[in-house]
């Protein structure tokens, strides 16, 4: 969640040859495996049951495609060439393996070309869903494995993201993170934990790893840690399509319908949130009519799906965020925004689920609605937390309020400040603008 202030909470290349081959730039090769490697390791893990080597065979592909597609071109799907590439090497590996036998029966249609003559699927269990990348969340988010080993391999697995990347989300070091992914991969082998979306309780007992992860992919998606591009909509599609199976998976979870009304809402701004030329664009400076209106009336939907089957026990921390983001979306101007109410609900967030990143919401919302001095006051109260140390929207949020209360100077170090911690380039280039602006 970013801070609303700021810019966010919130195809991919490619190239048929014509005439002849086209080159293939290293980089382009890289952002179209990017993009589709989560689909890729999906594939290859119903196939070979084991994330860790279905993400090698994924690399496997990737080498290949870079040491083909600047010889012979970029292919006209290079998605489905990259899975095909890496589902050939999985089937290959399965059938150097003793038991070929039994694997080509449980990989039935995946292996169709190889399935036995005859075969006939068993018939659909009413309560599962043929999904690979949900059943790739359900997998790694297995109880065998820590919360945070959870969140991390999901995020490397199915949003692409570096270790760098999750690193900077979860505000730990990089060794960290990159010591449970490799752990984690190793536990689910050594269980044998199986490729699949459970049942019952054993379900409802991984949803909320699961519901934060898809969370955090729209998150990287809608506002990108690094790079030279402020959103990435692959992500943001996967995530939102992932929440709308999982709250047809399970319609009586209100925190799946809040994660699915909130990412629904915030995702009818992307349109207007980058300029003609992929420049950041403040939500104060935002085009409504480009919102798009059938998301946000897919997010209310879903909103008074969540409040309908709430219990005694209060909102939770998605249909609590969900509601805020519907107080923007029923706003038709900036300056009608129900900031009151915004600040109220940030404070309920933060007693349900603590966070400095949360306060750090809150504040700007009782910055709106109370005067930048009442937010100010708020925001130095966060000044020495520790886990906002390289948060690069801590000083941008500071220097907004200094702005609003005349006092440029300061606010121009902050901005700056905040240009030097971000390595998403768009925001960057925003960021000292702003500073420039105060000179």
């Amino acid at each position: 969640m970013t801070p609303e202030s700021e810019t966010g909470p919130g195809a991919g290349p490619g190239a048929g040859a014509t005439g002849g081959p086209a080159l293939a730039p290293a980089h382009t090769i890289e952002t179209v495996f990017r993009i589709e490697s989560p689909r890729i390791i999906a594939g290859v893990a119903r196939i070979v049951r084991d994330v860790g080597i279905a993400e090698e065979l994924a690399q496997d592909a990737l080498v290949a495609a870079l040491e083909q597609w600047p010889r012979e071109g970029v292919p006209g799907n290079p998605g489905a060439w990259l899975m095909a590439t890496a589902k050939h090497r999985a089937i290959d590996l399965v059938r150097r393996r003793e038991r070929y036998a039994r694997k080509l029966v449980e990989m039935g249609r995946d292996l169709e070309a190889s399935a036995p003559h005859g075969h006939v699927d068993e018939p659909a269990d009413p309560d599962d869903i043929d999904d690979d990348l949900l059943r790739l969340v359900f997998t790694a988010c297995h109880p065998v494995l820590s919360a945070e080993a959870r969140i991390a391999l999901t995020l490397r697995l199915l949003g692409g993201l570096t270790t760098v990347e999750i690193a900077r989300a979860y505000l730990v070091p990089e060794a960290t993170v990159a010591q449970r992914i490799v752990r984690a991969k190793r536990t689910l082998a050594a269980k044998a934990v199986a490729f699949e979306v459970p049942y019952g309780p054993e379900r409802e007992a991984r949803l909320g790893s699961v519901l934060e992860v898809i969370y955090l992919i729209f998150n990287e998606g809608y506002a990108a840690t690094a790079g030279d591009d402020l959103l990435r909509p692959a992500l943001c599609e996967d995530a939102l399509r992932l929440a709308r199976v999982l709250a047809e998976l399970m319609p009586k979870e209100p925190e799946v319908h809040g994660l699915a009304s909130l990412l629904e809402i915030q995702a009818s701004r992307s349109a207007a949130r980058t300029g003609p030329s992929g420049e950041p664009v403040l939500l104060k400076d935002q085009q409504r009519s480009r919102w798009n209106r059938l998301l946000i009336r897919r997010g209310f939907a879903a909103l008074a799906r969540a409040e309908a089957v709430s219990t005694g026990g209060g909102r939770g921390p998605y249909v609590l965020q969900a509601a805020i983001a519907a107080c923007h979306a029923h706003a038709h101007s900036y300056e009608e925004t129900d900031w009151g109410r915004i600040a109220t609900l940030y404070g309920l967030l933060a007693a349900r689920t603590p966070s400095p990143v949360v306060e750090l919401n809150r504040a700007v919302a009782v910055s709106m609605a109370e005067g930048a001095e009442a937010g100010l006051v708020l925001v130095d109260a966060l000044v020495g937390e520790p886990a906002l140390r390289g948060y690069h929207l801590l000083p941008s949020v500071r220097g907004d309020l200094l702005v609003r209360l005349g006092r440029v100077r300061e606010a121009r170090g902050e901005f700056e400040r905040a240009a030097s911690l971000t390595r998403n380039e768009r925001e960057r280039g925003l960021l000292l603008g702003r500073a420039e602006e105060c000179g």
